[in-house]
């Protein structure tokens, strides 16, 4: 347990260094020029895992939802976006209120799409989910880059890596069903 708390600062000590920093900056000019599929995860919500007894979809006052901190968050990312140039073609949400809520803050509108519903302790609804999403990865959007705000167990099911609040996972589509992980930008690098 020690081994994986150590693990765990680690992690997140090189994801804050001005190396990857740098990295994320790079990562600007491949979304300006579209084609891309852009993972997010919701920002920063009222402490918790998963959601209260109770949680009921479509009824906010039953989930975790966004804290002041995470409706500046988001609204500091789509500000990133516009200042530079980025296209934004469709944007789709889980239904949960705080991804909904999110995409609205960041891009200004919100589709709901069931398969980005939260994973945490769904793990029997896992391998449909993760197959429909690989599928939309791996696929280029129409126009400007296709964004899907979702839950941090549902990025970690496709791509391996475990998502801060309102990081996004920037995927490159390469076609028949494969797509690679072109990086992060984690909401620190964000100014």
């Amino acid at each position: 347990m020690l081994a994986v708390r150590l693990a765990s600062v680690i992690l997140a000590v090189l994801a804050a260094s001005p190396a990857s920093a740098a990295a994320s900056e790079e990562l600007w000019p491949l979304l300006r020029a579209g084609g891309h599929v852009v993972l997010m995860r919701h920002t920063v919500t009222t402490p918790g895992v998963g959601d209260p007894p109770g949680f009921r979809p479509g009824e906010c006052a039953t989930q975790r939802n966004l804290t002041d901190a995470g409706r500046e968050d988001a609204r500091r990312i789509g500000a990133a976006f516009r200042a530079r140039g980025i296209p934004v073609g469709r944007v789709r949400s889980s239904p949960w209120c705080r991804c909904l809520e999110t995409a609205r803050l960041t891009f200004g509108r919100a589709e709901s799409w069931d398969a980005l519903s939260n994973l945490y302790g769904k793990p029997g609804l896992e391998p449909e989910r993760e197959a429909t999403l690989r599928a939309t990865l791996s696929e280029g959007p129409s126009d400007g880059n296709l964004v899907l705000v979702t839950h941090g167990s549902t990025i970690l099911a496709i791509t391996g890596h475990h998502p801060a609040p309102g990081e996004l996972f920037v995927v490159t589509p390469e076609g028949r069903g494969r797509f690679r992980l072109a990086g992060r930008i984690p909401v620190s690098a964000i100014p």
